[in-house]
């Protein structure tokens, strides 16, 4: 049970931070959609997002976040839910579907068409920031004189 939730953990992570229209794009390829029935249509708010000094202080309040969220239920009674940044609601609704459609037959179908992109597109970005900033990284060192 506790590796079923990591693993819904880590999908729904990966449509939450997906670029705007990336999802709906990658799951319209894979499959034409299923029928559903809203719980929660899509609506927008915000969230407060906390952070902390040096991932390790006192946790702070950074500021407000624009998400949007939607639930869903498809006709075979699997229910998903979608939170993505920012105001879109399409983005929402692909995110859900896709969130319910991981729990039926269709996971690893949707695992190698949408979930598998994401990643790796996440990583490689991941790998530019990283580069980016190593580019600016300054050594610093200190050189020991003879004196005995």
């Amino acid at each position: 049970m506790e590796s079923r939730n990591e693993d819904r953990k880590a999908w729904m992570g990966l449509l939450a931070k997906a670029p705007p229209g990336r999802v709906a794009g990658l799951l319209d390829a894979l499959m034409v959609r299923p029928a559903f029935v809203w719980l929660r249509a899509p609506e927008t708010g915000s969230v407060m997002v906390r952070g902390r000094a040096g991932a390790t202080g006192a946790p702070f309040n950074l500021g407000e976040m624009t998400v949007t969220r939607g639930s869903l239920r498809l006709d075979c009674g699997t229910v998903g839910h979608g939170y993505v940044q920012g105001r879109s609601k399409p983005d929402a609704e692909a995110a859900a579907l896709v969130d319910a459609l991981m729990q039926t037959d269709a996971a690893a179908s949707l695992r190698a068409g949408v979930l598998e992109p994401l990643a790796r597109a996440a990583a490689l970005a991941r790998q530019a920031r990283a580069e980016k900033a190593a580019a600016t990284k300054v050594e610093f060192f200190t050189m020991v004189r003879g004196e005995a």
